[in-house]
């Protein structure tokens, strides 16, 4: 829906394309949400490459040695225009990404794996901590993506025209739901137990393990390659995004490199101070802000659809239960929300999921001042 609304709205952000269906009000907590969540995710999406990267190279180039490296490269792709360095290094991402997921697949059926060995029901969690709504915020990209959305826009001005959407918006959306559940099944099926996972000693390690166990040392390291490709591919279009989003806030042209850099600096400039940040907590926020940007471009959706008499549930219903999780959520978490008991946080979802499906389904018909009729 982002994809093909920025498409349709001539190339437009997110917060715009926001602003247009659910008012001006949306468009400017969208535009903070949009840029907090962008460079959230830049920062959280450099230190879990550089560890991968960092057991592949000599030991010189260590983990802060790829660091730097990253970075380096976001700040350029981020500055130059996106078919000079973005364009030239997605289609060999985009190799070693598909070899990563088909590869792991196969192996784990051709190495008599024992599928989903200790997946159960009840919650295995070692602080027993709510299956809802934290599962619904600790997955996030793979399953429901507010970041994803704000890099439509990228996207949909680089298609010659609308018959592309579907294969670009659609599948790279279902490709990306394939990949989380690859790795949601090596982690229940590599491991023997959830102690086990837990003693792996993180993300880095589980893939540097599983995959060249699974896939031995030359095709193992193409794998991880692959899984390198995921975050680095969406830490440099995300402060590119973020450029563009302030950009438009202040009605800065980007056609001069100076312009680019008046932008780029200070946002990458808070991007390396939030890096020496604990990662958990870095993590919770961008979680919980990347959830709550999906739910208001999923209402955005839902009233594009309401106003044109088309089947707008395919957006409303996700979005009602993605405000209930939400505002769940911030009312439970105790490091970043409001510390509530959870049976009274899971009320005050609900309550408030319930409250945003009538005030839609009482105003959403209703056209907003300034946004096209024509679209």
């Amino acid at each position: 829906m982002s994809g093909m609304l920025s498409l349709r709205y001539n190339g437009c952000t997110v917060p715009t394309i926001v602003g247009y269906n659910l008012g001006n009000i949306a468009k400017q907590v969208m535009r903070v949400f949009a840029v907090v969540l962008l460079v959230l995710v830049g920062v959280v999406f450099v230190a879990a490459p550089a560890g991968l990267l960092a057991k592949l190279t000599p030991d010189y180039m260590n983990t802060t040695f790829w660091i730097v490296v990253i970075f380096a490269y976001y700040f350029l792709a981020t500055i130059m225009p996106i078919d000079k360095i973005i364009g030239r290094l997605y289609p060999l991402f985009g190799a070693v990404l598909i070899i990563m997921a088909v590869g792991m697949t196969i192996t784990m059926f051709t190495s008599s794996c024992e599928f989903y060995n200790w997946a159960k029901f009840p919650n295995t969690h070692p602080q027993q901590l709510p299956i809802f709504p934290l599962v619904f915020i600790t997955i996030a990209c793979g399953a429901l993506s507010g970041f994803h959305a704000t890099q439509s826009p990228l996207m949909s001005r680089c298609l010659g025209n609308e018959r592309q959407g579907k294969a670009v918006f659609y599948g790279g959306m279902v490709a990306e739901g394939f990949i989380g559940l690859v790795w949601a099944t090596v982690g229940m099926t590599f491991y023997t137990n959830p102690e086990a996972l837990a003693a792996a000693g993180g993300p880095a390690n589980v893939v540097n393990d599983t995959a060249i166990a699974l896939m031995g040392s030359f095709g193992g390291v193409l794998a991880i390659l692959g899984v390198v490709a995921l975050p680095v591919t969406s830490g440099d279009t995300a402060f590119r995004a973020a450029r563009l989003t302030i950009a438009e806030v202040f009605n800065f042209k980007q056609t001069a490199i100076a312009s680019r850099l008046m932008v780029a600096v200070p946002i990458f400039a808070i991007g390396i101070v939030l890096a020496m940040v604990d990662f958990n907590i870095i993590w919770r926020y961008f979680g919980w802000a990347n959830q709550t940007l999906a739910m208001i471009m999923l209402w955005a959706g839902a009233a594009y659809l309401y106003r044109k008499g088309r089947f707008h549930w395919i957006c409303t219903v996700p979005a009602t239960f993605m405000t209930a999780v939400v505002v769940t959520y911030i009312c439970f978490e105790k490091s970043m929300g409001f510390g509530i008991d959870i049976s009274i946080s899971n009320w005050i979802g609900i309550v408030a999921a319930a409250a945003a499906l009538a005030a839609f389904l009482i105003q959403g018909k209703k056209p907003i001042p300034g946004a096209p009729l024509d679209c």
